[in-house]
């Protein structure tokens, strides 16, 4: 099977003592395509110290999410001979406690999708891509589509 490589790095500022939990949050994502950008801590989670240009685990997971419905989407859409000209989706995810433990409980999935031709049953296309989305079947977050 494949393998999938991130490197993230992080570095402590000179005039940052570290112990006292004062520091930047900020960081480096890099993958293998040649991208990297900046990563942080959430704002909601360690305040000042996160940098507001950084994308944060859970805005990424949320993402993560969204884009492999999407990309599952369109290739089974592809395979029944249906034409999208475009999908957006503005996904949300939520926290929650969970016996003292903070977790991404819900995400929800609100694509648009324009169609050329005849309109399939979306709705039943968006349940084959939940079932077959590698990334919502390694989760155990209740992962929720409601298309527009």
């Amino acid at each position: 099977m494949a393998k999938y490589v991130a490197t993230v790095a992080w570095t402590r500022g000179g005039d940052e003592p570290f112990t006292d939990n004062r520091y930047s949050r900020g960081h480096q994502w890099s993958f293998d395509c040649g991208v990297t950008f900046r990563a942080s801590a959430s704002p909601h989670v360690v305040g000042k110290y996160a940098d507001p240009a950084g994308v944060d685990p859970e805005e990424a997971f949320v993402a993560s999410l969204s884009s492999c419905h999407m990309l599952t989407f369109l290739h089974l859409a592809a395979k029944a001979g249906h034409t999208v000209d475009s999908y957006t989706d503005t996904a949300e995810g939520m926290m929650a406690k969970d016996g003292g433990r903070v977790w991404v409980s819900q995400v929800t999935l609100r694509p648009y999708v324009v169609w050329t031709g005849t309109r399939p049953e979306e709705l039943a296309l968006h349940h084959a891509a939940h079932d077959e989305c590698f990334i919502a079947n390694s989760v155990k977050t209740d992962v929720r589509c409601e298309p527009a």
